[in-house]
């Protein structure tokens, strides 16, 4: 299913600037020259799918991919813009480092990056984990959203 984000009540994130400096953890926008490190991270950690749409999010000028970097590494990432306009994702975290906050602090860096390009709203598409959407961004599911943008798409 797809979720719904109301990016003009978007709560402003009071939580992600410290935990980041306390975990040492940098959220930022990706720079081009980055584009075959990133997409490369993404495949070899996530998938192959999420790589092409990292590529595309990557190509956008200026990039619609955020990263989080620990020690000049990357540990995650988040884009928007990526299969359709107005959509948010992929994103994910470094196994090793989950439970920081780093995706929420993607996730609110690329909800703002929208919302100062003027959009109204985001859709998130074929969500996962629903709950932690609902909970830190007030997403809703959009009825029969299901299966969706990626319907038909080839086997990956």
């Amino acid at each position: 299913m797809d979720y719904l984000v109301n990016l003009s009540t978007l709560p402003a994130d009071t939580q992600s600037p410290e935990r980041m400096a306390k975990a040492g953890v940098t959220i930022r926008r990706a720079l081009p020259p980055e584009l075959r490190l990133i997409v490369g991270w993404v495949g070899k950690h996530f998938s192959e799918g999420w790589a092409s749409e990292t590529t595309v999010a990557m190509t956008r000028q200026p990039p619609t991919c955020f990263i989080a970097t620990l020690d000049r590494e990357l540990v995650g990432f988040a884009c928007h813009e990526a299969t359709a306009r107005g959509f948010f994702g992929p994103t994910g975290v470094d196994e090793s480092v989950r439970g920081l906050g780093i995706g929420r602090a993607l996730l609110f860096a690329c909800l703002n990056d929208q919302k100062a390009m003027g959009y109204g709203y985001t859709v998130i598409g074929d969500v996962g984990p629903s709950e932690f959407y609902e909970k830190t961004v007030g997403a809703i599911m959009i009825p029969n959203s299901a299966p969706g943008i990626y319907a038909g798409m080839l086997k990956l």
